[in-house]
């Protein structure tokens, strides 16, 4: 089962109170916004967005049976502004970016995520994807070979980027790359010996690479951001876990530049990472760090 992170820590550093609008832009599989109503209760307004409907299904049963009301919808973060406006409910005043996978995706999704299944090659966040969404398997079948290695060196930080390239440019020639299980066995043939029993897995940058390349999901996280922040309430409170470093430079820089502005504090001057006990009982949560701040009232001038 899914284990929501640094789960304390994002309610704490939220700061949330009565009256207030929590908009959940990762929902996945509810487990913050079930803590919110656990807190809070009705007290609070439940908003929230994935991009995955599957995840939303789990979400709107978990809530049901704590009798938690809440009003989801099946959208990407990089839509936040047209979400809210469509919701009619008002401006957030907290508003939690939750950039992990949950479990139930990598492991039920049936998507290919995961290099320890053989599933179909896509990597959508969708749960159907359609025509004109781009998929694991365009990529790896189609993309040039330079392509591939500077997706897999620039998104996953791969230093065995260029032998997996070739190794799957080879392998293609030979027959379609349809599944994950393929691909990862075509990457852990490709690494020399002593890569294949490091400490994780040979495949993980690469899937990695390839899941947000196909999901674009670093320029999602950009407007994202940069919208979620401009319909935040004066005096609200947003905060960001990211699991890699691509993302954390991303939402660091972002805060830094209103920062200056003057437009927002800085709660944790450094980010807050997980305890020694959450690690050991949630290995997922070794990489994330959380990012809180609140936007700064701006006085009324006189035009």
């Amino acid at each position: 089962m899914h284990k929501s992170v640094l789960l304390k820590e994002v309610m704490d550093g939220l700061d949330m109170e009565d009256g207030d609008i929590y908009f959940d832009a990762t929902v996945g599989s509810g487990g913050h916004m079930e803590e919110v109503w656990k807190r809070m209760g009705g007290g609070v307004v439940l908003l929230g967005i994935d991009a995955d409907e599957t995840s939303l299904s789990i979400t709107r049963a978990k809530l049901d049976l704590c009798g938690a009301k809440a009003s989801l919808a099946v959208s990407n973060f990089r839509n936040i502004d047209k979400t809210v406006e469509n919701l009619g409910l008002g401006r957030p005043t907290k508003i939690l970016f939750d950039l992990g996978w949950s479990t139930d995706q990598f492991e039920e999704g049936g998507r290919g995520f995961s290099f320890q299944k053989d599933e179909p090659l896509l990597m959508t966040f969708a749960s159907k994807a359609g025509e004109e969404d781009l998929t694991a398997s365009e990529v790896v079948n189609d993309w040039a070979e330079e392509s591939l290695a500077d997706v897999i060196y620039g998104y996953g930080e791969e230093r065995y980027a260029r032998r997996i390239a070739k190794a799957i440019v080879k392998s293609r020639k030979e027959r379609e790359i349809k599944t994950s299980g393929q691909l990862a066995e075509i990457i852990k043939k490709a690494v020399p010996i002593f890569y294949r029993f490091g400490r994780i897995h040979p495949a993980t940058r690469t899937f990695q690479s390839l899941r947000i390349a196909v999901n674009d999901e670093l320029q999602a996280l950009k407007e994202g951001i940069d919208k979620g922040f401009d319909i935040l309430e004066e005096g609200g409170r947003m905060a960001v876990i990211s699991f890699h470093s691509l993302e954390d430079r991303i939402v660091k820089n972002f805060f830094k530049e209103k920062q200056v502005e003057g437009k927002l504090e800085i709660i944790n001057k450094k980010p807050i990472v997980p305890s020694e006990k959450e690690v050991s009982e949630n290995p997922r949560s070794r990489s994330a760090k959380l990012r809180i701040i609140r936007k700064i009232k701006m006085q009324n001038t006189e035009r």
